[in-house]
């Protein structure tokens, strides 16, 4: 395939895209704003791709082959030649914003701009280009070489040609496609991120232990992990940054962000990637 696609963003969600889409054949390039956060990214990568060669889904050559379709950079000049872009840097609208008016300069005219954002408008994102048109939401699940979701978010402008382009993509890449409108939270995180502050709710008011909490909606409701560790594995930051979207896009109390979520966040218990949340790591 001689498409390029590009991959703003080299954390745990654009290394999975870039390898995801490096898997399926397209020439990639990733991009982030420090070669030590590539290195990272391309090291994450290879851990996931080695996992598969060591479970015999994949074999060393397969795997060297699709290392050798990711490009690294740092600067977003390179995407000049991309034809599709997904954008997965911080859950931060100014950020994100500043990256897509960037995108909308250096990528060609006809070339779709995509977000990864998990609750952040994307007509809002849109009007900082161009292109309105050509924007859209690909919402990707983590871990994204596992998840077969891809939440697609149309914007207020999106036209339906970059739609079904986004659906073919998904669907190359090996994904399902289920679309919304643009909306705080989408589908997913309108959903999710209400029950998980919820449990954060309980424990603040102490009706259950975090062990209890967990293990009656593993149990009880047959989810695979429980909420207080699923808020870990998402970061307790972006758990309190989708609450924030969601409070002050509806307005309605019953998405204030729990006061505890609110300590922990300040503590810097971020979950997982700082080595405590709700649990220690």
């Amino acid at each position: 395939m001689s498409e390029i696609i590009g991959v703003v963003g080299a954390g745990t969600m654009g290394n999975g895209i870039a390898q995801v889409a490096a898997r399926a054949g397209y020439a990639v390039i990733m991009r982030d704003v420090r070669d030590e956060f590539l290195q990272r990214g391309l090291a994450a990568i290879d851990k996931s791709l080695q996992r598969d060669v060591d479970k015999q889904r994949l074999d060393a050559g397969g795997k060297q082959a699709i290392v050798e379709r990711i490009r690294t950079t740092t600067d977003l000049e390179s995407f000049a030649e991309a034809s599709f872009v997904v954008e997965a840097v911080t859950e931060d609208l100014a950020v994100k914003t500043e990256v897509f008016k960037t995108l909308d300069r250096v990528t060609p005219p006809n070339a779709i701009l995509a977000s990864n954002t998990s609750s952040i408008s994307i007509t809002k994102l849109a009007a900082a280009t161009g292109r309105p048109d050509k924007v859209i939401g690909m919402h990707f699940m983590n871990p994204v070489p596992v998840m077969k979701l891809i939440e697609v978010i149309r914007g207020m402008a999106t036209s339906d040609e970059t739609y079904e382009r986004v659906r073919e993509l998904s669907e190359k890449l090996g994904k399902t496609a289920l679309d919304c409108h643009d909306s705080p939270g989408f589908i997913s995180n309108r959903v999710l991120m209400p029950m998980i502050n919820e449990a954060i709710f309980t424990l603040h008011e102490g009706v259950a232990t975090r062990e209890s909490i967990d293990g009656i909606m593993k149990l009880g409701m047959n989810h695979p992990m429980g909420p207080l560790t699923l808020a870990d594995f998402i970061g307790l930051d972006v758990c309190l940054a989708i609450m924030n979207v969601l409070h002050d896009g509806f307005g309605d109390s019953k998405y204030r962000p729990c006061p505890l979520l609110k300590r922990y966040v300040d503590a810097g218990w971020l979950g997982r990637k700082s080595g405590r949340g709700f649990y220690e790591y």
